[in-house]
């Protein structure tokens, strides 16, 4: 299936907290989207891989997404090196997307900027031929993503573009709290976590107003962009 976006995600729950309500709304807009997450959050002090497996499944059915796969890499110890790049050009190679959305480039948690810099060398390296890969034992064909975009984490980061997610703030928050293990939740009883507070939540939504403020919107989710972007119309720009 050849997709119009890709998501990365190092962790199950990153795609749905940074960008999942530019995933909805271009799924409505008639774009085929998938998530590609590298780990099963095996490391995370609550809940279990297992257990963020179902959550992250129930998420995909939220947001309608046409694909979601786990590559199953090493959380916490996964590197930026020929083995695990390999392994995300044979997603880029499959799904053929024309745009990719990745972690962010630095952040709290080490693995989301090793992660960003991770789909960030992959996505260069999957158009370049001489680098050969099969799937399923066929040989795939090189393929380059006209953009790869971070979304923005629990750092602030200023952002190069701005998406108006108003209308899909309700199910973008529904999808966050299908990892019910994850995030504030007064019926679990497990350690709580910096992700786990009430206020952690509240924080989320206050990005979102943040940044759909900056464009004259009531909600907006924000990304970063290692290129200069380019517009045919200025009057396409707010």
């Amino acid at each position: 299936m050849k997709l119009d976006i890709l998501v990365f995600a190092v962790h199950p729950d990153d795609a749905e907290l940074g960008c999942s309500g530019t995933i909805l709304k271009h799924i409505a807009l008639g774009k085929k989207v998938g998530i590609v997450d590298f780990t099963r959050g095996e490391l995370g002090t609550r809940g279990s891989a297992e257990i963020r497996d179902e959550e992250a499944a129930n998420s995909a059915k939220i947001l309608g997404l046409h694909a979601r796969e786990n590559l199953r890499l090493k959380d916490g110890f996964f590197k930026n090196d020929e083995e695990h790049q390999l392994e995300l050009i044979k997603m880029l190679r499959k799904y053929q997307p024309e745009i990719v959305f990745s972690n962010a480039l630095r952040d709290r948690h080490p693995d989301h900027g090793r992660a960003g810099d991770l789909a960030n060398d992959a996505c260069f390296l999957s158009g370049l031929p001489k680098i050969k890969t099969e799937l399923d034992g066929k040989v795939q064909e090189a393929w380059r993503p006209r953009l790869n975009f971070q979304y923005i984490q629990d750092h602030y980061i200023q952002p190069d573009i701005i998406v108006d997610i108003t209308p899909y703030i309700e199910t973008k928050i529904a999808s966050i709290k299908a990892f019910k293990t994850q995030f504030f939740n007064p019926d679990h009883q497990e350690q709580e976590t910096y992700i786990s507070s009430p206020e952690f939540f509240e924080s989320v939504i206050g990005r979102a107003r943040e940044f759909g403020k900056s464009i004259g919107a009531t909600y907006g989710e924000g990304f970063t962009s290692r290129k200069l972007l380019g517009v045919d119309n200025l009057f396409d720009l707010r």
